[in-house]
């Protein structure tokens, strides 16, 4: 197992078989997350890439099965941001020095292209990169979008196994969410996706797959997320803990793709004391912090509980494991 270690840390290469072998041997935890903390080191560095995460709506059209805001749970109350709300958090976190705005929402298509466009023209003259988080949509109107100043987009496949993505998903296809991010490759997104990890029925090998599937798409960024059941869907009975697993997929994610950026998500912080830190020393070097006013935030509610945390409480962990945040905007450097 530790000659698979060093073969991905230096090569940058796994078979399926090889990754299912790593996930399923937890006498090599420490050699992994070792070795990815050196790749990371090695390829990006030791600068944080804060991303400054803006919901702006949680009504959605889409009923997956694991997400608290899916369009059949009645008990939320649903909002819209402004587009001047919108653009007074961006303001707000500018001024806290965040150099990338995040706008993430559910599938909500009261928010046209054409307006999410003029929204995202006033956030580039504040001098940030953004990144959307919208769902799927044409490729006509992420095109319009990028013309109007968006660079990265977060669209997560979840999972490849079509079955799996079929039953968490439904009435959504599988090829369409795969089709969308080439189209978003095409069109010269910075391109993230990402996938849950212990979904009630995933296998190892449909992790090894989805590891397979981020670099055969050369994704940018990679998100890897623990699935925390919300008590208001239809797996309010299932497993959570999946917190190591998923620290492992991220870890392995980094040996094959060196050079992407991974952030230590929100969903590790909450499942597990510190789950960010050990992240971030395991391979990621992005974090996310929510600038959504209060309000909003707590209606908000993809899975319960979600962590927070704040700039000057981010900069005395980082510095503590001897780390600092940037003051770049944090793109991809292909190596």
């Amino acid at each position: 197992m530790k000659n698979l270690v060093e073969k991905a840390k230096e090569k940058h290469i796994l078979s399926a078989d090889e990754i299912v072998s790593l996930l399923s041997d937890n006498s090599i935890n420490n050699s992994l997350f070792k070795a990815a903390d050196e790749v990371r080191e090695n390829f990006v560095g030791n600068d944080i890439h804060l991303r400054a995460l803006i919901e702006f709506t949680n009504i959605c059209r889409c009923n997956c099965l694991y997400c608290g805001l899916r369009a059949e749970n009645k008990n939320v109350e649903r909002y819209r941001l402004s587009k001047d709300e919108v653009l007074d958090i961006a303001q707000n976190a500018v001024n806290s020095r965040y150099k990338t705005i995040v706008l993430q929402g559910g599938e909500d298509l009261f928010f046209s292209a054409e307006y999410l466009g003029e929204i995202i023209k006033c956030i580039k003259a504040f001098d940030v990169a953004v990144t959307l988080s919208i769902g799927e949509r044409s490729y006509d109107e992420y095109k319009l979008l990028k013309e109007c100043g968006a660079e990265r987009f977060l669209l997560r496949i979840e999972t490849t196994d079509k079955d799996l993505y079929s039953k968490m998903h439904p009435n959504m296809s599988f090829e369409n969410r795969k089709q969308c991010l080439y189209n978003l490759k095409q069109l010269g997104y910075e391109t993230g996706t990402g996938c849950l990890v212990g979904l009630p029925g995933q296998t190892l090998e449909s992790l090894a797959d989805d590891i397979l599937f981020f670099k055969e798409l050369d994704a940018d960024m990679i998100g890897i997320g623990p699935f925390i059941p919300h008590p208001q869907t239809p797996l309010k009975q299932c497993d959570s803990n999946n917190f190591w697993l998923s620290l492992k997929v991220m870890a392995i994610t980094r040996l094959l793709l060196p050079d992407i950026n991974i952030p230590a998500t929100t969903a590790m912080e909450t499942l597990y004391e510190n789950g960010r830190t050990i992240a971030l020393q395991s391979g990621a070097n992005v974090v996310m912090p929510n600038v959504t006013d209060s309000i909003h935030k707590k209606l908000y509610e993809i899975y319960p509980n979600k962590a927070s945390v704040d700039y000057s409480q981010l900069q005395n962990v980082l510095r503590s494991i001897g780390r600092r945040i940037s003051k770049e905007k944090g793109f991809r450097c292909k190596r």
